[in-house]
């Protein structure tokens, strides 16, 4: 009897330190959307990324120095190069200008279609096939594009192009995600993380003379909002996303990711007074009702 219950609260320990890191990595990454779009207006999409990857890259591997994982086996570099180019390297170009057209709450709404993206990749990359839900799923998140979509080039074709870009962060976002599943078999998910952001930020070297100029005229706030997304959304959040996923299911824990558009709505209301027109927070319902339907078959 005793032998029986003794692990419960054990148990009920590890969910809850596992849900409060996820949280504290959804609500950083939330976060991250009203940073870029407050910095974004000193610095360029390219030179925003290449400061906030170094930063980023500093504290991972301070990080990574303190553990002293090991590094991942040769045969793995082909995909974590594509992980670091394309997650943290294009990725990051592509939202910084995105988010120099529409705001935080719209960006952060269409890239929340990245689960669905990598669904589809998975489906057909790695043989995990196609059920009903996935199909129903996309088509509900794509409709939800279109209404966003719809609704931001009434603002202009400059949003509407922002719009467009999102989409194109969302697939660089899944595309980096599917090359690093793989990965974490043979290597700690910080190590990763760490090298997949120093590819990141050498990916981005051609935009150091642009930093260089941008950062002698930037406000300190430009500049502080940088270091807080290389620090925060970069290093502990990943840090935080790991701690949480080596103690729970990945399912169970991709659901937490539902809640980073409507934070970053309220963020962005409460921090830089915008918010989504009404016709696109119409669309980010559909597109997260979409990634809910989706994600029930897997």
């Amino acid at each position: 009897m005793d032998t029986t219950e003794a692990p419960l609260p054990v148990h009920r320990h590890a969910n809850a330190l596992a849900l409060g890191a996820a949280l504290i990595a959804v609500v950083l990454w939330a976060s991250a959307f009203v940073g870029i779009r407050a910095a974004g207006r000193d610095l360029s999409a390219g030179s925003l990324a290449l400061a906030r990857l170094l930063v980023g890259s500093i504290a991972l591997g301070a990080m990574v120095a303190v553990r002293r994982d090991r590094f991942p086996p040769r045969s793995d570099w082909p995909r974590l190069l594509v992980c670091g180019i394309s997650w943290f390297g294009l990725y990051n170009v592509v939202l910084n200008e995105a988010e120099r057209r529409v705001d935080a709450g719209t960006a952060a709404m269409l890239v929340n279609l990245g689960p669905i993206l990598i669904a589809v990749l998975a489906g057909w990359l790695l043989k995990e096939g196609f059920p009903r839900s996935l199909v129903i799923g996309c088509a509900v998140a794509f409709t939800g594009t279109a209404v966003i979509g719809r609704a931001t080039s009434a603002q202009g074709v400059s949003a509407g192009w922002g719009a467009a870009l999102c989409v194109v962060a969302a697939a660089a976002y899944a595309v980096g995600v599917v090359a690093q599943k793989p990965l974490l078999a043979n290597t700690s998910p910080l190590q990763i993380t760490w090298l997949a952001c120093v590819i990141g930020a050498v990916v981005c070297l051609p935009f150091a003379g642009n930093l260089v100029h941008e950062l002698g005229h930037a406000s300190a706030g430009a500049i502080a909002w940088t270091l807080y997304l290389g620090v925060f959304p970069t290093a502990v959040g990943f840090t935080a996303w790991a701690f949480a996923l080596a103690r729970t299911s990945a399912g169970r824990l991709g659901s937490t990711t539902y809640l980073v558009p409507p934070i970053a709505i309220v963020m962005g209301w409460l921090l830089l007074d915008e918010a989504p027109p009404a016709a696109a927070l119409l669309g980010g319902v559909l597109c997260l009702g979409g990634v809910v339907i989706a994600r029930r078959g897997r």
